[in-house]
Order: C-alpha cells, then structure tokens, then sequence
C-alpha cells in the first residue's frame, strides 16, 4: 500500500528564530487534493536529572496555555550550527537546574506532534549531578528549580498536576527502562 502523500507546492506562512510554518498543497495517495500545515521546529533534548531517588523538575510560565507547570528541564537548538544531543543536554541541564553531570546517557528518541510537527525529542538521564549555578537565558525569566522523590512525580502526573505531554512521555519512557526504580 502507498501511504505517500505527494507535495505540490509549498509556501512558508511564518518564520522566526524558534520555528518555520509551512503551508503544503498535497495530493493524498487516494488522489483527493487537499493542504496540509507543518510545524518545523529544530529537535531537542528533554533531561532526566536523577539522584538519590529523586529527579529535578523546573517550573516556568508558559505563555500559551497561561500558567505555570513543572516539567522535566529541556531545550532546543537555535542558530544556525546545532549541537551534538549530548552537548544540549548538556547545556541545558545547566542553565536550567544549575546542574552538571559525571554521566549523560541518551534513553530514546521520539516525536512529540507528527500529526502536525517534524519536531523530535531525545531523552536524557543525567548521573552524578554537581552543583554549579544556573545561567537562565532571557526567556527563562522566573524558572525555578526543584528535585522531588519519584513516586511524588508519578503521583504529580496521576493527578493531573504535571500536564507537560514531553515530561509524562519521557517518564513513562524511563519506567519502561527501569530507570526509575526507587
């Protein structure tokens, strides 16, 4: 079976240093004609800081749904010249938990939106974690950073309270690789 869609034309709509949306005139493998809008966003790296049986979380507020949440610390690339996974997750831990690592072991990779995005994630757990000073950038204003106990952040995301689908796929990842065995 050809699962193909063809592509007859595409058109940027918008474009700024974080993504690029695309407007794509398609032809689906039936032959109905129709238009399809992707979401580009470089990949990025989710991080599980784990230590003593706790793992780190940040909060920030996150302006399109109009509050503040915890979630696993994670970012993407930006400019032109993106870094090896590792070197992210690496940088980002930092400036976000303030946090440096003796080990980063990448767990998996998986897509976050595919309906609608080209935007992957790779999963990180962070060992032998040191102290050193966070380094926020500019959109980063108010992150704060916590460690909780790991069946605290599985009760968390049971409740309801940790609503990022990112965090809850990436610890429904770790569970699945023992790597959150208390």
């Amino acid at each position: 079976m050809n699962d193909a869609f063809i592509t007859r034309s595409s058109r940027i709509v918008h474009q700024d240093r974080w993504m690029r949306v695309r407007l794509d005139a398609i032809t689906r493998p039936s032959g109905a004609e129709g238009s399809y809008t992707v979401l580009e966003k470089a990949d990025f790296a989710v991080i599980a800081a784990i230590e003593d049986g706790a793992i780190h979380l940040v909060s920030q507020y996150r302006y399109p749904v109009g509050g503040r949440y915890w979630e696993l610390p994670q970012g993407s690339w930006q400019g032109d010249a993106p870094l090896a996974a590792t070197e992210l997750a690496t940088r980002e831990l930092r400036e976000e938990t303030g946090l440096t690592a003796g080990s980063m072991e990448e767990i998996g990779f998986f897509y976050t939106a595919y309906g609608y995005s080209n935007q992957g994630c790779h999963l990180f757990v962070a060992s032998g974690l040191r102290f050193v000073g966070q380094q926020l950038d500019a959109e980063e204003e108010g992150l704060v950073s916590r460690s909780f106990a790991i069946d605290t952040v599985e009760a968390m995301i049971r409740a309801g309270e940790i609503k990022d689908a990112t965090t809850i796929a990436a610890v429904g990842l770790l569970s699945l690789h023992g790597r959150l065995r208390t």
